[in-house]
């Protein structure tokens, strides 16, 4: 189990509304461009692991949706593996494939993530949704659905009571709008009034995360979107759940990546692959508690040991900004800055471009977009093109050590799933 693990191939396209591609096309997409990035060809591809949530809601595709992408490309009779774990379903590929090269099952391996959200007509659903609850429905799957029924009203009357905060502070009489989003945007709120109440963090801070995060995007042409953002303007786009504003929550998406991984054995026989090559030097995948329980801490701290490594270690990060509140939280748990001091880290510039830790270069979800399935290795697409120095005007400077934070789904009071990768520059 010693043998070294590496990254040689990266594969994304271009994240946003594209309703004129479908699941079988993106994926291609993706795959050939991380074939490409090696120079393989498909028949070198031992085995293979698919990431997608909602392809089965939204065409029926319920089962088998690996084979049925990928098979439309030529990649078949491996061993294909499908892959659901809510948005962290990407980086739990990646993770899979990690240990059955480590384990000396296979030499190279494919992990892809493919999501389509958007649709020229309506698409197919089976089930019509949950009543009331609109089309973003869906993403309660990523919860135990029927706590989550039962505590709806609840939920509904605690949103509403910290939405009215935003009268207060904003001084405008500014309401949330009544529009359908992820209920994940009022779990995200809750937990930012909190800490707001508990370490004094400002509305201002927050903002200054999504601002960071739409300029960052802007320098990279994959990202759904590529537009600046100041935090003036962050924070005067419309209330989504107090004291989250839209400019502060990932948009959905379409859009798929991928990553080819190989064995020290099979790099050694294959010189030419040596200099882009990066190493993984950890991949661990946690679960949640419907107990209190830091799975972010918890995992990090088991990647960390497995890298043989630090938070002070780490120069660039991707992590999973689905909400900008979620940003500062995922920072102090994983060590960049003591907990309750995320707000003043922010605010410092030490997680810009040039600062102490440059977190989410690539414009993270929230710019990059947060297409479910492929976010996971979307991420990780960013941190190898970083430690192969050609992330063009985004590129971190003397970058050697990344890593990669990815949640996905709720369970209790924190993620169902939870990832941690840790790459190196060889």
């Amino acid at each position: 189990m010693s043998e070294k693990i590496y990254v040689i191939g990266v594969g994304h396209i271009k994240f946003g509304k594209n309703p004129d591609k479908t699941m079988k096309s993106m994926t291609g997409e993706s795959v050939e461009l991380a074939i490409k990035d090696c120079g393989l060809n498909k028949s070198d591809l031992d085995a293979a692991w698919f990431s997608n949530s909602g392809w089965g809601q939204s065409e029926y595709q319920h089962c088998i949706r690996g084979q049925v992408a990928l098979s439309a490309h030529g990649i078949d009779k491996i061993p294909i593996t499908n892959v659901e774990n809510a948005c962290a379903g990407g980086s739990t590929a990646f993770n899979n494939a990690f240990i059955s090269v480590k384990a000396g099952m296979y030499d190279v391996a494919l992990a892809v993530g493919t999501e389509k959200m958007y649709f020229d007509k309506p698409p197919r659903v089976s089930g019509g949704g949950i009543p009331g609850l609109g089309r973003m429905s869906g993403f309660i799957s990523g919860t135990d659905v029927e706590a989550t029924l039962n505590m709806i009203d609840q939920l509904k009357k605690q949103i509403a009571e910290g939405n009215k905060q935003a009268t207060k502070e904003k001084g405008k009489g500014d309401k949330p709008k009544n529009k359908d989003h992820s209920i994940f945007m009022d779990f995200y709120a809750m937990g930012a009034r909190a800490h707001m109440k508990r370490y004094g963090t400002t509305q201002k801070q927050i903002a200054m995360i999504a601002a960071k995060n739409h300029n960052n995007s802007t320098m990279n042409p994959l990202a759904q979107y590529t537009f600046p953002q100041t935090v003036e303007q962050v924070m005067e786009d419309y209330v989504v759940a107090y004291p989250l504003t839209r400019a502060m929550c990932a948009p959905i998406g379409d859009g798929s990546a991928a990553a080819i991984l190989c064995s020290e054995k099979y790099l050694e026989k294959t010189p030419e692959l040596k200099k882009r090559a990066i190493i993984v030097r950890a991949s661990i995948l946690r679960s949640g508690s419907l107990k209190p329980y830091n799975a972010i801490g918890v995992a990090s701290t088991a990647a960390y040991e497995m890298a043989g490594l630090g938070p002070e270690d780490i120069d660039v990060a991707e992590v999973h900004d689905a909400t900008a509140y979620a940003e500062l939280d995922i920072i102090e748990k994983l060590g960049f800055c003591p907990v309750g001091q995320g707000g003043p880290f922010i605010e410092s510039g030490a997680t810009q471009l040039d600062g102490k830790v440059a977190v989410n270069p690539s414009g993270g979800l929230l710019a990059r977009g947060h297409p479910i399935g492929a976010s996971g290795l979307a991420q990780l697409y960013e941190l190898v093109t970083q430690l192969r120095g050609e992330a063009g005007k985004r590129q971190i400077k003397n970058a050697k050590i990344a890593l990669a934070h990815n949640g996905g789904g709720n369970l209790g009071p924190g993620e169902a799933a939870l990832c941690v990768h840790i790459l190196g520059k060889v």
